[in-house]
């Protein structure tokens, strides 16, 4: 007879130990995305360990090794029926974000980890040290990353899920009523362009982009059979030459990139450019006023300090309200995207 005692009490709670053997709780969500475990058990729920173990091809020791880390997670649930997504992921297929949650994990998985390596140094030197961590000469991840074109294609199709969703709470929640003619300043593909001409048939948007980029845009925007209305021009977006005769100036997924100085230097070119009355709008995942949340909003900045380029984060709605009354706009107004899984958030101002 085998005398079993009782589970003592956990001298290090499960919530630090998930922080202190954080990168092995990603691998295990990483895992169970890449071997199919979640959409596995999404189309079979209650599937029997065996059957899991032939589904995935996995021997018997490395199902042993995922299912402790998957089920001790709380991501997957074992029953005497067999094994179920835990709530928390099966709402992220019912509510149409597991595609996004997979992309996630790809560009943290292949893109963000190595430069991570280098987190607290690019602290100290206030530098993206990570960088170095990719190869080429390049001064910022994006270029390097054109020299690698699996790591490009895992990058892309990233921030085309990530601009699909953006462009839903940009629909959503902007407020695009007294807008006619629209400058999207690096506005990359054209894709929110594109979702506000689709909205709102009644106004022109004109995306500036660097000229790598304008040949893709254009590309998409024909195809969209949309080019009567959304017009892609070449530009340096810190030039200030951006063209005239728009009546609202849009940055989206734009600003997080760059230090704060840059940032009123951009938000400075639109406030000479637009009319008085004209408005611009700022659509990014943000921080709170005080830094204390939310966690995505805090767990996605090591990114942009370690590796994306020279400063960069997800700043509070106060910081960009800051720089935008810096720069001479006024009635600055906060519109939280409150049905969002991201920390996404519109600010708008007028001149």
């Amino acid at each position: 007879m085998t005398e079993v005692q009782n589970q003592p009490a956990s001298v290090v709670p499960d919530a630090l130990t998930t922080v202190l053997l954080g990168h092995n709780a990603f691998q295990f969500t990483r895992a169970g995305v890449e071997l199919g475990l979640f959409d596995l058990l999404e189309r079979s729920p209650g599937t029997p360990r065996e059957r899991i173990g032939e589904e995935l091809g996995l021997a018997e020791r490395s199902l042993d090794i995922l299912l402790l880390g998957v089920t001790s997670l709380r991501l997957v649930e074992r029953t005497e029926e067999g094994y179920f997504n835990s709530r928390s992921i099966s709402d992220l297929f019912t509510g149409g974000h597991w595609e996004l949650v997979k992309a996630v994990v790809g560009f943290e998985a292949y893109v963000t980890y190595p430069g991570l390596v280098d987190f607290t140094e690019s602290l100290r030197a206030n530098s993206n040290v990570g960088l170095r961590r990719y190869p080429g000469d390049g001064a910022t991840v994006y270029h390097r990353l054109s020299q690698d074109p699996e790591l490009l294609k895992v990058f892309y199709h990233f921030m085309g899920t990530w601009s699909a969703v953006a462009s839903r709470h940009l629909i959503k929640y902007g407020d695009f009523s007294a807008s006619r003619r629209i400058l999207d300043v690096g506005g990359g593909d054209a894709t929110m362009a594109m979702a506000v001409a689709r909205a709102h048939p009644d106004v022109e948007v004109t995306v500036l982009e660097i000229p790598k980029v304008v040949d893709l845009a254009r590309k998409r925007v024909a195809e969209a059979g949309l080019g009567d209305r959304v017009k892609v021009v070449e530009g340096d977006i810190f030039a200030g030459d951006y063209p005239e005769g728009h009546d609202t100036v849009m940055f989206v997924h734009q600003l997080q990139i760059w230090p704060q100085d840059r940032i009123r230097v951009l938000l400075g070119h639109a406030h000479d450019v637009l009319p008085d009355g004209g408005r611009v709008l700022i659509l990014n995942s943000m921080s709170e006023d005080d830094y204390d949340g939310p966690l995505m909003a805090a767990l996605a900045s090591p990114f942009f300090a370690a590796v994306a380029g020279e400063g960069g984060m997800l700043y509070s709605w106060e910081g960009y309200e800051k720089s935008l009354k810096e720069v001479g706009f006024d009635r600055v107004r906060r519109t939280r995207c409150t049905e969002a899984i991201t920390p996404h958030g519109i600010i708008t101002a007028v001149k």
